[in-house]
């Protein structure tokens, strides 16, 4: 299995590109998250022009943030920059949208943006709607402005069918967010499968599955729930109890599917940020530090069920055994998401899949 890494868009990014370059690391991304992030076009553009090799990618970025020609322009740019290295994350915008309170779009509108995104971004002509007046449009200047000839890879984030069948229809890769379980990684293929055999579309050139998570290899004789396994997944599991929290009124099918322990959790984050399920400005209370490194506090909300569920923490034999699982149900590229010591936790990362 391949290995790459997934950051927040800060200045100083590009010297982590280049240290994950000379690990050998297969790609790196940045999170599209306008209210809590940098810039993740900025930030590939000096990762692009710090590297030679690594793949750069950003994960991901929505209809429902950017307009496709924006979003064209700006992934046809790092491709002048980085020819054929260049990878497209698309998705509803779950987060970056909850950020700003409000809903992710829909697999509709997801569709359409990646088709728009894919036509425009290889030189192609795309529909573009505004209200009930339609347009063709495409890039009027190439060469030194954009780079539309060396392709760029897409992905569709997806935790369900829909999004998978938006891959399948649009001959993309897939990338998921501290999704662990095999047996879901099988439905998302079969979903992204039968979607693609519906259409006469030829599938991009790479169809790869990405895995988004965080790793921490345990010390002889570590507590797998341990001060030190907790700051370096907490992360994760927080960015799960805020969603729980966010969406406990709106959409309560999530949170009911947690178990006690765990929604006695989303509880106390609410109680804790001062806030409430049905604030309208929760979203300001939830998710400030989003995928940052947790305060000592709230180590207490790091479940050991959810570490284990979005996590890989384990012994090096535990990881790769689990890590061998994994890759048996297709999936192509492990990337984690470090927040301690970046530069340890990659070079675990290298060491463990080598």
């Amino acid at each position: 299995m391949r290995a790459g890494v997934v950051v927040t868009a800060h200045p100083g990014v590009e010297d982590l590109a280049v240290l994950a370059e000379e690990l050998g690391l297969h790609s790196f991304w940045v999170n599209d998250t306008p209210m809590v992030q940098g810039d993740p076009f900025v930030a590939l553009g000096l990762c692009a022009k710090a590297t030679s090799r690594i793949r750069l990618g950003i994960g991901v970025t929505s209809p429902a943030l950017r307009s496709a020609p924006a979003a064209a322009s700006g992934f046809a740019s790092l491709n002048a920059i980085a020819p054929g290295r260049i990878i497209c994350g698309v998705g509803t915008g779950n987060t970056a949208r909850r950020t700003l309170g409000m809903p992710p779009t829909t697999a509709a509108a997801l569709e359409k943006f990646t088709t728009a995104l894919q036509d425009l971004c290889a030189g192609r002509s795309t529909e573009y709607r505004e209200g009930d007046r339609v347009r063709d449009i495409r890039f009027l200047h190439t060469g030194a402005h954009v780079h539309t000839t060396d392709p760029i890879e897409f992905v569709v984030a997806a935790l369900g069918p829909k999004a998978a069948a938006v891959a399948g229809r649009r001959g993309t890769g897939l990338i998921s967010f501290g999704l662990l379980d095999p047996t879901a990684w099988h439905a998302l293929h079969a979903a992204r499968r039968h979607a693609a055999q519906d259409t006469l579309r030829a599938p991009d050139s790479r169809t790869d599955s990405y895995l988004v998570t965080a790793l921490h290899i345990l010390d002889e004789d570590e507590d797998p729930h341990s001060d030190t396994a907790r700051d370096v997944t907490g992360h994760l599991v927080l960015s799960l109890l805020a969603f729980a929290a966010d969406t406990a009124a709106d959409t309560p099918s999530f949170a009911e599917q947690l178990g006690p322990e765990e929604r006695e959790a989303v509880q106390r984050l609410l109680d804790r940020r001062g806030t409430t399920a049905t604030a309208p400005d929760r979203h300001t209370k939830l998710y400030p530090n989003y995928l940052g490194r947790i305060a000592p506090q709230d180590r207490d909300l790091v479940l050991p069920s959810l570490m284990n569920t979005l996590a890989l923490v384990g012994t090096r034999d535990d990881l790769r055994t689990r890590i061998a699982t994994l890759e048996q149900a297709g999936i192509d590229e492990l990337l984690i998401q470090p927040v301690i010591d970046p530069a340890t936790e990659m070079a675990q990362l290298a060491e463990l899949l080598t």
